[in-house]
């Protein structure tokens, strides 16, 4: 794999952020029209609940005209066909489904999405994780991304990256790499940061193939503006950082890169440990 290979995915509906990131850094704009369930799901978290609309995706798509731009909708529903439709004849270049269960429901998506733009499926429920190979062999699935929110809440644990650890995203990695199919996992903090510290994730990244991260909120603390982007961080900077921390992992033979996975594993192990401590006290 090319070093150049790998995609930074950013969520914003601001559309002077959009112009401000993609210039330093970002390969894809990232609109999240979901909302459905949401809430119901992730609302005791710290994560971002994103209240973007339609009409932000047409100005980001005005905004950077010769970026990606990504939408991802609501899951699987009756109104699905009016909002890819909308997505469609904005302009979006990539749909991503999120909660769907089955290759049979992403089968369906493809079917009403009829090959008019891409399609990143986003792989966050055990369902879909279980039938990861159907999923691969679809004919209008090149690429798809392992949420790691969603998945590790329904597999009940206490800490995100415990999937990871446990060896979940390993085996959705060698069934997708034997299809061919390109794969982003999660998000990523800053070189440095994190619970457990990007440059330890851009490891697992690099030894199982993945292609693409988010740049979390921690990344960019939040900030919602260019001026606040700016005021907070060097932000091409801290992005080229990440990709420095990445391509010193190619250096690494196949031992190394399984002693970074175990430094992985024995790290989540003592935050769940920690957690659970804090838990009962």
């Amino acid at each position: 794999m090319k070093h150049s290979e790998f995609k930074f995915f950013f969520i914003t509906n601001v559309p002077e952020l959009a112009v401000f990131v993609a210039s330093r850094g970002v390969d894809r704009i990232f609109v999240d029209l979901e909302i459905d369930g949401k809430v119901e799901r992730q609302g005791h978290l710290s994560t971002v609940i994103s209240r973007h609309s339609f009409e932000d995706l047409a100005a980001i798509r005005q905004a950077v005209p010769g970026v990606e731009v990504m939408a991802r909708l609501n899951p699987l529903h009756r109104g699905t066909k009016q909002e890819v439709d909308r997505a469609v004849a904005i302009g979006a270049d990539v749909l991503m489904l999120p909660m769907f269960t089955s290759a049979q429901d992403l089968a369906e998506f493809c079917s009403i999405v009829d090959g008019r733009c891409r399609i990143c499926p986003l792989v966050e429920t055990v369902g879909a994780m279980n039938a990861i190979a159907e999923i691969a062999a679809l004919p209008d699935i090149d690429e798809l991304h392992i949420g790691l929110n969603d998945l590790h809440l329904e597999l009940g644990s206490s800490f995100l990256f415990e999937p990871l650890a446990a060896g979940h995203i390993d085996r959705m990695a060698t069934i997708l790499r034997d299809a061919g199919v390109k794969f982003g996992v999660g998000g990523l903090a800053r070189v440095g940061e994190g619970l457990l510290p990007a440059e330890l994730v851009l490891g697992e990244h690099v030894r199982l193939g993945s292609t693409a991260a988010i740049l979390s909120r921690t990344f960019h603390r939040g900030a919602v503006s260019v001026e606040a982007i700016a005021a907070e961080m060097d932000f091409a900077h801290e992005v080229t950082k990440l990709r420095q921390a990445r391509a010193a992992y190619f250096s690494y033979d196949a031992g190394s890169l399984a002693a970074v996975h175990a430094e992985v594993q024995k790290r989540v192990g003592q935050i769940v440990r920690a957690k659970a401590g804090a838990g009962k006290a």
